[in-house]
């Protein structure tokens, strides 16, 4: 009985994420043909030529960009959280839902929402007039700075909510106690807080990095195309350079990076769970 209960997950599963998988495993070895399609055979020169400085150079930056977002989400996620955690319940639930209204918009409507804002005459180069940054109209995209803030708008509310259910059983009184026996506001937040929020804190991090590094369309409309994530480059082998088996190879290589950052954070999450044990 229970072999039939689970009989439809299970087609569903291996017929919509293993197969496909193992299409994209099996063409990633494959040769590919005049028109870029699959040839069969089995090589491995398209994981040779991804070893290539130019294609290199877009699986660092995307480790670089993945792991600088991650680490900006997290600093500003501890701070909302910290103080969404400290407010009234009903305040809580009011912030909260400010938090989550924007995502009931669909992702490419918020993205281009961002080029408004950040277009010439726009209201962030209208503030930036008004504090004298900018004098007159100033061309903020495509770059790679609007480029990271859209990251940072797309994962920042990922890694709020971890760290917040951390967070938000915690006793405000600990705070307190830690302040009267002399602790600053640092002492207290590295020395009491953090070591709590910790489990959310790796949580929002795995949550962010991994998304981050398959990232398609934010470097597209923010940054012009002109720094590439992993995303960006498995599009252009496939649609552009019409090249199937190296953009599934790029594929393979996306995939391991984020099971390999899985394994780490695994690990830290072990290591965690055994100093608290």
């Amino acid at each position: 009985m229970t072999t039939l209960l689970l009989a439809p997950a299970g087609i569903t599963v291996a017929g919509l994420v293993l197969v496909p998988l193992l299409l994209v495993v099996r063409n990633s070895f494959a040769s590919a043909d005049a028109y870029g399609g699959i040839q069969g055979g089995w090589t491995l020169a398209n994981y040779q030529d991804l070893m290539d400085p130019v294609y290199l150079k877009v699986f660092s930056y995307s480790l670089g960009m993945a792991a600088l977002n991650t680490a900006v989400c997290l600093v500003l996620g501890y701070v909302v959280s910290y103080y969404l955690s400290s407010r009234s319940p009903q305040r809580q639930m009011l912030l909260l839902l400010l938090i989550i209204v924007p995502f009931w918009t669909d992702f490419l409507v918020r993205t281009f929402a961002w080029i408004n804002l950040l277009s010439p005459g726009g209201p962030v180069n209208s503030l930036t007039d008004a504090i004298g940054f900018t004098d007159g109209a100033t061309q903020w995209i495509p770059s790679q700075g609007a480029s990271f803030v859209g990251l940072v708008y797309a994962f920042l509310p990922t890694a709020i909510f971890p760290i917040y259910a951390s967070l938000r059983s915690v006793d405000h009184s600990l705070g307190e106690a830690a302040r009267d026996l002399g602790c600053g506001w640092w002492r207290v937040h590295t020395r009491v807080l953090l070591p709590i929020a910790r489990p959310g804190m790796l949580a929002a991090a795995l949550l962010t990095f991994i998304p981050t590094l398959g990232v398609f369309v934010i470097p597209v409309l923010l940054g012009g195309g002109r720094d590439q994530l992993v995303g960006n480059l498995i599009v252009t082998l496939y649609t552009e350079f019409r090249n199937q088996p190296m953009g599934a190879a790029a594929s393979v290589v996306l995939l391991l990076l984020m099971v390999a950052s899985m394994a780490v954070f695994g690990l830290a999450a072990r290591r965690l769970r055994r100093k608290s044990a």
